[in-house]
């Protein structure tokens, strides 16, 4: 059966030139890179070239990227990193929108006697500014903006963000995952001072993230221990991890022109069909301030669930929202949020585009979907012709 895999903002295959970069690390270089010794030294510098590589792709400096074990790890050392460092149980701003990583932190750290102001979105799922900027008290520890929704694909004005909150004296974090090798990020433009990165979102294995910390950032650690990443993140360095993600950000940098256009049309010629084919189908998020690759889109009086069970015995993957959420019967948060009924939300699918779709992946979803859909809303009770 034709297998067509459209869920790569739940995860991506490794590239394959990132698989040939680490063959060498599951033989001969195994040597634990803080050994002063020759198996030391000899897989040192590999990991050393590969942490330059991903600040070169964010447009940092080498020293202000910690090497973690994935995004949510990033996410929650960042804010807790901050909250840590406080005299007293402070502020946090973040939006209604987050990934989990973020939420739950937030909201742990409410338990913990800190304040959390949770900030709107519109209907695209943009957050304004200006609720951040009224939103700044006095207290206020941290703000924390996605740069890129992981379920609609909206861009969040995380650069005039960053403004606002830094008039203000207020450190700024976003998680970047779902923007790293979609659009254009660099540090230096942005102006954030933390932000967090995922190597499995571009074409790296899992196990492996990042935390920018710009320079002059006051944070706290979250893993104790030893000396690694200059203090700020103990244990053994997961030398295949950041070896492949070293190599994922030089492909994705050396080809991200290409690559971002071919899918936005992918993308394009996906929505176009389905609106042409599909009645009553809602798009959910900016119709163009959003990454290239992500289509979130509601089939009316349809269950997501039945559409995705449908598609996957046809050999297409998408998703309804966030991998991180998969099981859960309640209507996405992300959804919701931005004032979607609660039906219309649980009727929504995300397909996820990655580099190896192609055109022929495209009409093999259009040519089957009409049919599936068709043959859902007939049993539903609340569809009429």
């Amino acid at each position: 059966m034709r297998r067509i895999y459209l869920d790569n903002n739940a995860t991506t295959p490794i590239h394959p030139q990132v698989a040939d970069a680490i063959k060498p690390f599951l033989n001969g270089l195994f040597g634990n890179p803080s050994s002063t010794h020759f198996a030391g030294r000899d897989v040192k510098a590999s990991y050393d070239a590969a942490r330059a590589g991903i600040a070169d792709m964010i447009g940092a400096k080498t020293d202000e990227v910690v090497i973690t074990s994935c995004g949510s790890e990033a996410d929650n050392h960042a804010i807790k990193g901050i909250a840590c460092m406080a005299e007293n149980k402070g502020h946090i701003i973040t939006s209604t929108v987050e990934h989990p990583a973020v939420l739950n932190v937030c909201r742990h750290l409410e338990t913990k006697g800190f304040s959390v102001t949770y900030v709107p979105v519109d209907g695209f799922g943009l957050v304004d500014p200006d609720d951040v900027k009224d939103a700044i008290r006095k207290d206020t520890l941290l703000v924390s903006i996605m740069y890129a929704n992981n379920e609609t694909g909206t861009v969040m004005p995380i650069r005039d963000i960053a403004n606002i909150a830094h008039e203000r004296g207020v450190p700024v974090h976003s998680d970047m995952v779902q923007a790293l090798g979609k659009i254009k990020v660099d540090m230096t433009d942005l102006g954030v001072d933390l932000a967090s990165f995922s190597g499995h979102k571009v074409y790296a294995p899992k196990g492996v993230g990042a935390l920018y910390v710009r320079e002059g950032t006051h944070l706290g650690s979250l893993v104790h221990g030893g000396h690694q990443e200059a203090g700020r993140r103990a244990g053994t360095e997961n030398v295949i991890g950041i070896v492949a993600f070293g190599k994922a950000c030089e492909v994705a940098g050396s080809h991200a022109e290409e690559y971002n256009a071919r899918l936005e049309m992918l993308r394009k010629r996906l929505l176009d069909g389905i609106l042409e084919r599909i009645g009553h189908v809602r798009l959910n998020g900016h119709p163009t301030q959003r990454v290239p690759n992500t289509l979130n889109l509601s089939f009316e009086f349809v269950e997501s669930e039945s559409l995705l069970f449908a598609l996957d015995r046809k050999g297409v993957a998408v998703s309804s929202g966030s991998a991180c959420s998969s099981g859960s019967d309640e209507p996405s948060h992300v959804l919701l949020a931005m004032g979607i009924p609660g039906p219309v939300c649980q009727s929504a699918l995300r397909f996820s585009l990655g580099w190896v779709n192609t055109d022929d992946d495209i009409d093999y979803v259009l040519d089957i979907l009409p049919g599936i859909v068709g043959k859902l809303r007939e049993m539903s009770p609340l569809f009429q012709k």
